[in-house]
């Protein structure tokens, strides 16, 4: 980034002297004209010529060399800052997100997931320096994305992600918790966090959710787990039309709190309810501030003076003054 800066601005003060310097031509200068003494001058002509009309314009060449010089002293430079950002404590996180039917309830709006989906991005771009990685699962799970750091390939994946037949219908908590362990278990990273998100209890899958936690412990992994959906009732899918259309009505919201804590507690994370989009968000916003990367940044300043433009500037004034002092306006003088 290119600034202007000036490494003695209090000269600028010495701005107040020109229009000293100014009043004491003007009250002087009438003096430097030579004098004749006339009883009558009726036979002379008041009109002034083009040369005295121009002889201010001595004063004011001088007093634009002055300027120019308070300018140089104040020593202009253009400034370039660039800054090198590097982590030294880079975090490796795999968001594993819940796409079963009921995350198309509507107690967060438009829906859960797509509710989830404009949160998860934001974080996403938030972790400027971490690498992130995306599970989705629901009967079934699947890694949507690989940790990596690059944001907008993770920020196409997570807008892709949709409800559809691709996977078998349930809650596998346990499995979408071991995909996402199997992500991190080789990760060089020294902080690997897992953010698990369901509506459900676990009713599907081949894996238990605890003995996943057990693996992710001894893989030092810790798990943020997040519980969302209202407490009650939420208007929720429960069936097709003839037409292929989803249907909705008011049905109770299941979560298995004990299960999200326990696993939270055993990998040294934390469990969140979120009940709406603003808790979600909020949920979010408190798991980054918790994870927080550690960034070296360095800052390179490039300096180049300037000052030299404005002395060559009064320089060329000054003679320019100096020449018409002596040439044009010599018999004025």
């Amino acid at each position: 980034m290119r600034q202007v800066t000036f490494l003695h601005p209090e000269l600028f003060w010495l701005f107040c002297l020109l229009p000293i310097a100014f009043y004491i031509w003007y009250r002087s200068r009438n003096n430097q004209k030579p004098t004749l003494t006339l009883s009558t001058v009726s036979g002379f002509s008041t009109k002034k010529s083009l040369l005295v009309r121009l002889k201010p314009l001595t004063i004011v060449l001088r007093l634009l060399a002055m300027a120019a010089i308070i300018v140089a002293l104040a020593r202009p430079q253009t400034v370039d800052v660039s800054n090198k950002v590097h982590s030294t404590h880079g975090i490796d996180i795999v968001m594993a997100m819940d796409i079963s039917g009921s995350m198309l309830a509507k107690d967060l709006k438009p829906n859960r997931i797509d509710a989830l989906k404009k949160v998860a991005a934001e974080f996403i771009k938030d972790r400027i320096s971490d690498r992130i990685g995306l599970v989705i699962y629901a009967a079934e799970g699947y890694t949507k994305t690989p940790v990596t750091s690059d944001k907008p390939l993770l920020l196409n994946a997570l807008r892709d992600v949709v409800y559809n037949d691709d996977l078998k219908d349930g809650t596998a908590i346990g499995v979408g918790l071991a995909t996402a362990v199997n992500r991190l278990k080789n990760s060089p990273a020294k902080s690997k966090v897992i953010i698990l998100l369901t509506d459900g209890v676990n009713n599907a899958g081949f894996v238990d959710p605890r003995m996943a936690a057990d693996i992710a412990k001894e893989y030092k992994i810790k798990v943020y787990t997040i519980g969302i959906g209202t407490n009650g009732m939420a208007e929720s899918p429960y069936a097709y039309s003839p037409s292929g259309e989803l249907l909705f009505r008011m049905m109770p919201v299941e979560i298995d709190e004990a299960l999200l804590k326990e696993i939270a507690q055993k990998t040294d994370g934390k469990y969140f309810r979120a009940t709406d989009t603003k808790s979600l968000k909020k949920i979010y916003d408190e798991i980054n501030a918790m994870e927080k990367t550690k960034v070296d940044e360095q800052k390179f300043v490039s300096r180049n003076e300037k000052f030299h433009l404005f002395a060559l500037l009064a320089f060329i004034l000054l003679c320019v003054e100096f020449i018409l002092q002596k040439t044009l306006f010599k018999g004025f003088i």
